[in-house]
């Protein structure tokens, strides 16, 4: 009999989407001693060749934390994509997952949160308007998640530029008159408004068919300087949605 982590599906207000995975006993059970034979064949064990240690004593010598993660590592992934199949949804980002309970002789529970982009309608006379005017009539509601995760982005790169200055945080926003809720809360206003212009001129990219060639990718990325043959395709990826964004604002601008 094949057992499957059970998964309840709710829509939070927020935009979120909130997942609780109950993992059972057995379920835990099994991919552990996976997990344990799979460790046991790089650890060494004193008195033991190499992978040849009984599992008992490979798990005396793991951190307890260590395996609960590699379990959950091992589980999660297929128990989401189960989810996704079954609750019929198109996740924006993988999820963050949080345990809710985890103990010695018990099922467990972790929860998982995600979202879906908003849908974006475009209004009939859209080439006509501005991308401001945009935003303010089709009126998204952007997950709370996707924010959150643009806001940290958006710290983090404040953060690395502070300590390049050799400034300290603190140092940093006692100089510019704010405080770390301050600083948070204009960051969650701009990362808001930069999602919202990213969907709607997504949208417009897809409605003009408007497509960007490897020549282009390549004629932009001798503009940063960078070498051609040294950029990933995933960063030709994300160059590739940049260039759509620009045309389709383009456009806008000239209608």
């Amino acid at each position: 009999m094949i057992v499957k982590t059970i998964s309840k599906f709710t829509r939070i207000d927020n935009g979120n989407i909130e997942i609780i995975f109950t993992i059972p006993i057995d379920l835990i059970a099994s991919t552990k001693l996976d997990v344990l034979k799979e460790m046991s064949k790089k650890m060494i064990v004193s008195g033991f060749r190499k992978g040849m240690a009984p599992i008992a004593k490979v798990e005396e010598k793991i951190n307890p934390e260590e395996l609960t993660e590699r379990i959950l590592q091992s589980i999660l992934p297929k128990a989401f994509a189960d989810s996704v199949k079954e609750h019929k949804f198109s996740p924006a980002i993988y999820p963050k997952f949080e345990a809710v309970k985890i103990g010695q002789g018990s099922e467990w529970e972790i929860k998982a949160i995600s979202c879906e982009l908003p849908q974006v309608v475009l209004p009939k006379n859209y080439k006509g308007e501005s991308i401001k005017t945009l935003i303010e009539t089709i009126n998204l509601k952007i997950p709370e998640i996707l924010i959150t995760e643009e806001v940290n982005a958006r710290l983090s790169q404040v953060l690395e530029r502070i300590e390049k200055l050799g400034l300290t945080l603190e140092g940093y926003l006692k100089s510019v008159g704010k405080t770390p809720e301050i600083l948070r809360s204009e960051y969650g206003v701009q990362a808001e408004d930069s999602i919202c212009i990213e969907l709607i001129l997504n949208t417009i990219a897809n409605e003009e068919k408007i497509d960007v060639t490897e020549t282009e990718i390549d004629e932009f990325i001798k503009t940063t300087g960078e070498d051609i043959n040294k950029v990933k395709k995933e960063q030709r990826d994300v160059l590739k949605r940049v260039i759509m964004r620009k045309s389709a604002l383009e456009k806008l601008a000239k209608k």
